[in-house]
């Protein structure tokens, strides 16, 4: 019985129809990174590159062809099999390669790395999961396909932000495996884990707010430069356009760009609990929603009415420090627990005077530590008026910031218009 299933079915019990499917897939691999390698030297005349469309498509066939033959051989002959391929094809092409470099005098082994990978994916559509071997090709695709994007980029990017970029996958990567994932006692129940992946998660989308003020440019506008610092830090910006209106900058248009960067803060805000507590979060929609609404109205008819004229606001620092995470870490512990301790101890009223005072200098503390605690310590309208006090104090602060160090019409104009529209966001919540 079994050496008749084996006949039927020899190449590791996949039977013909089973085998075209994945040899198609390696052909289509193959025909996928080809397109983008012939289209990039698709001026060239024939013979005039080392590989195109036909030969990468042929590359990933042989992929496939050698992954049935090394199934049909079995170990360890498979795996020497494959491995014999692999070496036959470099050195077939390595020779075209070089004598392509040699005639147009330059040094790049991407195309023989993508016809290696070609050829290895074309065999992992046949022995693995023909799915993932096909995103692997689309992501090799794409790769290749924005070459002169990524080179772009390298000549931008300084090291400060690769450094950071770095720390964040070494604290993704390497970090987060090795912290406790469970509650401790000693720290009042707090689980580790947790607050070091919402360390993450806030260190994460500064650092693609600050990434979005470098790439646009401040040359954009105040408007645009105030949407982007607003994923960063809306008090930064805030406190960098109210110095720049104390030193003779357009007060119109230097308010502008701090009441949108206060309009992304609060969506931000909604962005962040939804991550965490979807239902604390239903909470805060209509409320921030509305407060977000009115900065971006007043923001945008001050924009309109100052002509867009005035210094962009400054690009905010590098906000991916290490120290600074770590500070992050430290003050999301520090709140998570005054606010567990708060709530068990002194009751709901504790945890939001815990909040509002935390709101003096941070909202992202609270919007990541308070919703965790419902409904099991808080319950949902709680743990979302605590988030709410926190935004209402932090607009309250920042129009004290902008009335001192900007004075004069910009601190008056943006200290009306932030807490008005403040004020419109706690109104609904409270009395509709």
């Amino acid at each position: 019985m079994l050496a008749a299933l084996r006949r039927q079915a020899p190449y590791g019990g996949m039977d013909a129809e089973e085998l075209i499917r994945r040899l198609a897939a390696a052909l289509a691999i193959g025909l996928l990174v080809g397109t983008e390698r012939h289209w990039r030297e698709r001026q060239e005349a024939a013979g005039r590159r080392t590989a195109g469309v036909r030969t990468f498509a042929l590359t990933g066939l042989l992929g496939g062809v050698m992954a049935v033959l090394a199934l049909a051989l079995g170990q360890p002959g498979g795996a020497l099999l494959l491995g014999f391929g692999l070496a036959a094809l470099l050195g077939a092409q390595l020779p075209f390669a070089l004598r392509e470099a040699d005639a147009e005098n330059k040094v790049s082994a991407t195309g023989l790395v993508a016809a290696l990978g070609t050829y290895s994916l074309g065999a992992m559509a046949v022995l693995a999961d023909m799915a993932v071997a096909g995103a692997a090709a689309v992501a090799m695709t794409a790769i290749l396909a924005a070459r002169e994007s990524l080179h772009e980029l390298m000549t931008r990017i300084t090291w400060a932000e690769l450094r950071s970029a770095l720390v964040l996958l070494s604290m993704t990567l390497l970090v987060m495996p090795l912290v406790p994932d469970e509650p401790i006692a000693l720290l009042g129940g707090l689980n580790p884990s947790k607050i070091w992946g919402l360390a993450i998660l806030l260190a994460a989308i500064s650092y693609l707010g600050y990434l979005a003020v470098r790439l646009m440019g401040a040359e954009r506008g105040l408007v645009l430069s105030g949407a982007a610092g607003g994923l960063v830090s809306s008090t930064a910006v805030a406190i960098s356009n109210a110095r720049a209106a104390a030193e003779g900058g357009a007060a119109l248009a230097l308010a502008a760009g701090a009441l949108i960067a206060g309009a992304v803060s609060c969506l931000r805000t909604i962005a962040i609990v939804v991550f965490i507590a979807p239902d604390v979060a239903w909470l805060l929609v209509l409320p921030l929603g509305i407060a977000a609404l009115g900065m971006t109205l007043a923001g945008l008819a001050l924009a309109r009415r100052a002509n867009a004229a005035g210094p962009p606001a400054a690009s905010p620092e590098n906000p991916f420090e290490l120290a600074a995470v770590l500070k992050i870490a430290l003050l999301l512990a520090a709140v998570a627990l005054a606010s567990r301790l708060a709530a068990e101890k002194l009751g709901s009223a504790a945890v939001l005077a815990v909040a509002a005072l935390t709101g003096l200098a941070d909202v992202d503390a609270v919007a990541l530590s308070v919703p965790l605690l419902a409904p099991a310590t808080l319950s949902l309208q709680t743990a979302a008026q605590a988030v709410l006090a926190a935004v209402g104090v932090n607009i309250c602060a920042k129009a004290a910031y902008a009335l001192v160090l900007g004075g004069g019409r910009f601190g008056t104009v943006y200290a009306a218009l932030s807490v008005a529209a403040g004020a419109a966001g706690a109104a609904i919540h409270f009395f509709i």
